[in-house]
């Protein structure tokens, strides 16, 4: 009898101290690591939430711009840290979801090393084409590629980067081989795009939307699996004929995996209801990204879905990663 009620009390206790670091979470200043450089759309949605989630808590967000080896040199910082969630990861699925499916070298498990919060935005990529190719379509484009093999170029910011997968996989879907042309970063592709050094390329909406409204590009689909807001009149790549095609980037916010589950229920519920303020999601529109906050169970599904998806193309276009 006195060791049921010495475990009892031990469980009070321990669901009281619980209850207490939530309630008084945050404690501190706190730090958000985004793992790119500023001025980029990661670090201008990343500092939108900070600042949201800094007024409602009272304690300042430092943001820390930790670019390098593909979000490695970031990631290793947020696990370095303490687990109190004080240090938290705004991580992109190029670093969470594509990077572990590629590079089987990474110094870290991410499923097992970060805790997921809650899903953040949904970046549509575009897929532009200079005007001088004949497509205005993915069906048109998929004409000319089969009509012309090998001739049709894109360009990427890198082997195994988002782009070139993004690409990649709507070649297999639809039997045509695309060739690829890696650059070293998104200016240059981008410029060799409108100057009609490359035909085609996959790219964030506030990269190409400014080129494609100007004339200079013209955008003939959308990777998400619905319209964009931001450009309601170009189709996505699944109306085309091609069924479950989804690409798109986006945002999360995780922190060590050994954060305390109810301090991250509490960062959860604090940035679900600031990525709801209407003046949040206006600013997210003016860059193309469309406010996607749910369950850390959910965005762990989500996480999980991607990085298997892209499994599956980087197997089937055969890509290595010298």
């Amino acid at each position: 009898m006195k060791s049921i009620i010495k475990c009892s009390l031990l469980a009070l206790f321990t669901l009281s101290a619980s209850w207490a670091g939530a309630q008084s979470f945050p404690s501190k200043s706190l730090r958000m690591i985004i793992h790119f450089p500023p001025g980029g759309p990661t670090d201008f949605v990343g500092r939108a939430l900070a600042q949201k989630l800094s007024e409602n808590w009272k304690q300042q967000i430092i943001v820390e711009n930790r670019p390098g080896a593909g979000g490695i040199i970031g990631i290793e910082a947020v696990l370095r840290s303490a687990a109190d969630g004080h240090t938290l990861l705004f991580g992109t699925s190029g670093s969470l979801a594509l990077a572990p499916a590629i590079n089987k070298k990474l110094p870290y498990d991410v499923f097992k090393d970060l805790a997921p919060i809650t899903l953040v935005v949904i970046n549509p990529q575009i897929l532009a084409v200079h005007p001088s190719l004949p497509v205005r379509n993915v069906t048109e484009l998929v004409k000319l590629a089969k009509a012309k093999p090998g001739q049709i170029n894109y360009g990427s910011v890198g082997p195994g980067s988002p782009q070139h997968l993004g690409m990649e996989l709507l070649n297999s879907m639809a039997g045509v081989k695309l060739v690829h042309i890696p650059y070293k970063g998104t200016a240059p592709a981008l410029t060799d795009l409108i100057s009609g050094q490359i035909s085609a390329m996959f790219n964030s909406m506030p990269s190409v939307l400014p080129h494609v409204k100007s004339g200079r590009l013209r955008g003939i689909a959308v990777g998400s699996a619905q319209r964009s807001p931001a450009a309601p009149e170009i189709p996505t790549v699944a109306e085309a004929g091609y069924k479950g095609y989804q690409y798109v980037t986006w945002y999360a916010l995780l922190a060590p995996a050994a954060t305390p589950k109810d301090v991250i229920a509490k960062i959860n519920a604090d940035a679900v209801k600031a990525l709801s303020l209407p003046d949040l999601a206006q600013r997210f529109a003016s860059q193309g990204a469309e406010p996607a906050p749910g369950t850390p169970e959910e965005l762990a599904k989500f996480w999980r879905d991607e990085h298997e998806g892209w499994i599956k193309v980087i197997k089937t276009a055969n890509i290595k990663l010298e």
